[in-house]
């Protein structure tokens, strides 16, 4: 094993080195950043095309079968009022009107009905803004500001659970154990696939036979792995680095979710559960890609596996109400216990809080035993299949050897 550091650095630099790499590695971070400047820019479109609205007069005339509108706000908006209602339609077909607006008499049982002159696809809502603005204000005179709040649903409400005797918000608990869920998603589905051909493109080049005179099979692939994981967080720390800094630096200008984090609970026997469990998980599935790609001939072939193991990672996602709701019943056990499927449930679980002592020491213990058997597998195949260039290795033959 003297040359595994050797093998480390030689992976680990020939990869920094590659375009496709950073390609990869800064595509969720500029996609995210492009996100962010789209919001940012509708923002300030939306708001300046808000203001210019609110300065914009038109002409408008209001009949009011409901009796609820109130003269001096009519007189506010520059609205006259008027009984012939075809006559005012008629005007705003032509032109001669901006808008008119009629209130049935009923209005829990009939529609308020606006017609106006088009300005424009982005402009046409402000004729109906103005119209339940109009209703609005004109009941909220009647009933006070109280009631009012009450009707439109403006009143604030402060709520607080609690566990075992302390103060509970499962929102907040489940945050910084479940970035750990986040983060695996995301370097399995960008980085899956860098995992795959990392043993198939030396297949393909013919030199594996070089190298493997000179350095032992399982050296050579648990440098592979250790190189792989040591990528691996290079690329959180580039994926985690500007959202962070996006968040922090332009809260306010993105109109991002006021999150409080000066308050966020740590749990640190949480957090440690959710590290193991993402540890345990990428090493399983790096494992179990590595393997396959030893076993393929060819890296195209490889990839045909690929969907495969994403079925098993991204399935259980179709069950994630169940993992919230129902944590006791038999099929989310099963699928928190299945190494295979085993990384969203036990993550999940442990970010909302459900995740019982019994199925986290199952769970976990499961996960180490069968990440060691993948690590293992992977070497073996790649010591025996490595050399493999036409034919997929029958795994027959492999543990037969």
């Amino acid at each position: 094993m003297y040359n595994l550091g050797t093998v480390f650095r030689f992976e680990f630099v020939r990869t920094l080195k590659k375009k496709s790499f950073w390609i990869m590695a800064l595509a969720f971070p500029l996609i995210i950043g492009a996100v962010f400047g789209i919001i940012y820019f509708s923002n300030k479109a939306s708001t300046k095309a808000a203001e210019d609205t609110k300065n914009q007069k038109f002409s408008l005339v209001v009949t009011d079968d409901s009796g609820l509108l109130n003269k001096a706000l009519l007189a506010q908006f520059g609205a006259s009022e008027s009984t012939d209602k075809q006559t005012n339609i008629d005007k705003v077909t032509s032109g001669a009107l901006d808008a008119y607006f009629y209130y049935p008499k009923d209005l829990s049982k009939d529609t308020v009905q606006v017609y106006a002159k088009d300005v424009g696809i982005f402009n046409d809502g402000r004729y109906e803004g103005v119209a339940k603005a109009l209703l609005q204000q004109s009941v909220g005179l009647t009933v006070g500001a109280q009631k009012t709040a009450v009707l439109q649903d403006g009143v604030a409400f402060n709520s607080a659970t609690y566990r075992d005797g302390k103060q509970f918000d499962g929102i907040k608990e489940a945050i910084v154990p479940g970035i750990f869920l986040v983060l695996f998603y995301i370097l399995i589905a960008m980085f899956g696939n860098q995992m795959l051909v990392s043993t198939t493109e030396e297949k393909e080049n013919r030199v594996t036979e070089m190298i493997l005179t000179t350095i032992e099979a399982r050296t050579l692939i648990i440098g592979k792995i250790l190189s792989l994981i040591a990528l691996a967080f290079i690329q959180i720390v580039i994926i985690l680095v500007p959202i962070i800094l996006a968040y922090t630096l332009f809260h306010s200008q993105l109109a991002l979710p006021n999150l409080d984090l000066s308050n966020l609970p740590i749990d640190p026997l949480r957090i440690a559960i959710g590290a193991v469990i993402f540890i345990l998980s990428f090493l399983l599935f790096t494992g179990l890609l590595v393997a396959i790609g030893s076993i393929a001939p060819t890296a195209k072939e490889a990839g045909g596996f690929f969907g495969v193991v994403m079925i098993f990672i991204f399935g259980p996602l179709y069950a994630v109400s169940l993992f919230v709701s129902a944590p006791t019943s038999p099929f989310v056990v099963f699928l928190t216990l299945f190494p295979l499927t085993a990384p969203i449930p036990m993550m999940l679980r442990n970010a909302v809080g459900n995740l019982s002592t019994t199925d986290m020491l199952l769970g976990v213990s499961i996960l180490a035993i069968s990440s060691i058997i993948a690590l293992s597998i992977a070497i073996r195949i790649f010591r025996y299949g490595v050399l493999e260039y036409s034919r997929r290795m029958p795994l027959s033959a492999i543990f037969k050897k």
